[in-house]
């Protein structure tokens, strides 16, 4: 699991109400006769298979570097995995920014930038780190990694093929806007388009980072549960498919 999630962007939403256990809240049930009326437009999910098992290629995210743009309110979004040759230094400067690195803990030389990178570049594919191009300009980073595979899904109920998602904005006019909200969106919503099999997009930001967990309320994910990791107490998010086109 990454050290730290936080989206810099101020988003407009109610605040995480603490207290409730994750258990008796991540899988609330809503009538039958709802929720039937939540899948009348959803594509079909195929059948969950166990933890681990995938397609014949072995990629644990669906070919992210093959997923296409999307249109949005503030311009055309588009997930481009990391290549450390061409983006160190601006991840470098992103994560030396005190905004960004009072939660991911980063700041320092283009070693400590490109050893974290390495981690993920180097291991089995369930962590893809990419940038967030916004009209080709990059402007945010992002984290899409399988969070059943991962650590976290110790600390929740998780499912097979649950994704999860970090966030930073690194351009400060991109903050405070509601523009992290609008990308956090299309990300998660790539992630539901472009990966069949999973049902929910996880997310779990510091509880104390006020600005990212409005953002991704905004975004469409539902705040369950304070949950204590071993860097940090989270607020667990979570998007279902089920409900993605009413939140």
């Amino acid at each position: 699991m990454p050290p730290t999630d936080a989206s810099t962007d101020t988003g407009a939403g109610p605040a995480p109400q603490p207290g409730g256990g994750v258990e008796d809240t991540l899988d609330l049930r809503l009538p039958e006769e709802l929720l039937a009326l939540f899948r009348k437009n959803e594509m079909p999910v195929e059948p969950h298979r166990p933890a681990g098992e995938e397609d014949s290629s072995g990629d644990l995210l669906d070919n992210l570097a093959d997923w296409a743009p999307v249109t949005t309110s503030v311009g055309l979004f588009q997930l481009v995995p990391v290549r450390i040759d061409r983006d160190l230094s601006l991840l470098t400067r992103w994560m030396n920014d005190p905004a960004v690195a009072a939660f991911w803990e980063l700041a320092g030389p283009e070693s400590v930038t490109a050893a974290h990178l390495r981690a993920q570049l180097d291991g089995d594919g369930r962590s893809i780190p990419c940038l967030g191009l916004l009209d080709g300009t990059p402007m945010s980073y992002f984290e899409i990694y399988r969070a059943d595979l991962d650590p976290l899904a110790r600390h929740y109920p998780a499912r097979p093929h649950d994704t999860g998602i970090h966030l930073l904005i690194g351009g400060v006019a991109d903050r405070g806007r509601g523009i992290g909200s609008t990308v956090l969106k299309a990300a998660a919503d790539l992630v539901l388009e472009s990966r069949s099999r999973c049902a929910r997009v996880i997310a779990e930001p510091d509880l104390r980072n006020t600005p990212s967990v409005s953002a991704f309320l905004s975004a469409g994910f539902r705040f369950f549960a304070e949950v204590d990791l071993p860097d940090k107490r989270a607020a667990l998010m979570v998007r279902d498919r089920v409900l993605r086109n009413l939140l």
